[in-house]
């Protein structure tokens, strides 16, 4: 496996560039964005019919052949693109919306691409992930993308309970017929107290934000008929203090480490991080 390409080989190979599409605002598209469509020898894209429209939109054309890229496809497509890029030729990928590869056809092709050698970039644009945690109005300097959840009910609870104690922002995905479900099984789960934001139809002129706890979101949802495009943004757990262990415990743990060679100094010390108490506190609790 081959990820550094020389210039000498670059003059040689093409390129694949991962271009970042408007998630429903064609104005949102990037000036490099649209070079790239209008300069590509080849545009794979996820839905066709609706690339046309987004180039009619901007007023772009595409000289470049169009294929089609999208998951009832990516495994046999993801091959013959290679080819194209290994004969030279740029390629560009581009999705419905968003980030290709970010729950969206493009991991195969970047994958199989590095595989041979040809240079891989992006034309950064916008992404449904980033764009929905910066509006929920939760923490965003740690958090977590899932992506969509397990079809079945019982998969998706399932990874809930995996997911219920994660300190970090959760950010789902998800398809409108199953948002009512999913947001009922996140209350149960979670809890329904848990701060969320539900995000739909991002940019688009019907864009909504509604910012609740997931009790009230589920309620929400089961009541309406959210439509679109949606990002679920979830709180996460809440820190809980490990429990202080008793006196005679910590005693025990600090001359169990003295016994095993260990410095009453580094014994106490490390005690102390093990449980997070302040080492002046175990200190005090070995010397009375």
């Amino acid at each position: 496996m081959k990820e550094h390409t020389s210039v000498a080989e670059m003059s040689e190979l093409g390129r694949l560039i991962l271009l970042g599409a408007p998630l429903g605002n064609p104005a949102d598209a990037s000036a490099r964005f649209r070079e790239v469509l209008a300069t590509a020898d080849v545009v794979a894209a996820e839905d066709t019919r609706r690339l046309a429209r987004l180039a009619r939109d901007l007023d772009v054309s595409v000289p470049g052949r169009i294929v089609s890229y999208f998951e009832g496809n990516e495994e046999r497509r993801t091959p013959e693109l290679a080819e194209v890029l290994t004969a030279g030729y740029t390629v560009a990928l581009v999705t419905d919306g968003g980030m290709p590869s970010v729950s969206d056809p493009g991991y195969r092709l970047v994958r199989a691409a590095l595989d041979v050698g040809v240079p891989v970039t992006a034309a950064p644009g916008p992404s449904a992930v980033t764009t929905a945690l910066a509006l929920s109005g939760l923490p965003s300097d740690r958090f977590c993308f899932e992506g969509f959840l397990p079809r079945s009910p019982g998969g998706r609870r399932s990874r809930l309970r995996a997911l219920a104690a994660e300190e970090r922002t959760l950010v789902f995905f998800e398809a409108p017929h199953r948002i009512a479900g999913a947001l009922a099984d996140l209350s149960a789960i979670f809890g329904a107290d848990r701060p969320a934001a539900l995000c739909r139809e991002l940019t688009k002129t019907y864009e909504e934000i509604v910012r609740r706890p997931l009790g009230e979101l589920a309620e929400w949802a089961a009541d309406g008929d959210p439509r679109g495009e949606i990002t679920v943004v979830v709180g996460g757990a809440p820190h809980t203090a490990p429990e202080r262990p008793d006196d005679d415990t910590l005693r025990a743990a600090v001359a169990a480490r003295e016994a095993a060679g260990m410095s009453r100094r580094d014994a106490i010390s490390e005690v102390a991080t093990d449980h997070g108490l302040r080492r002046r506190d175990v200190y005090t609790v070995v010397h009375s």
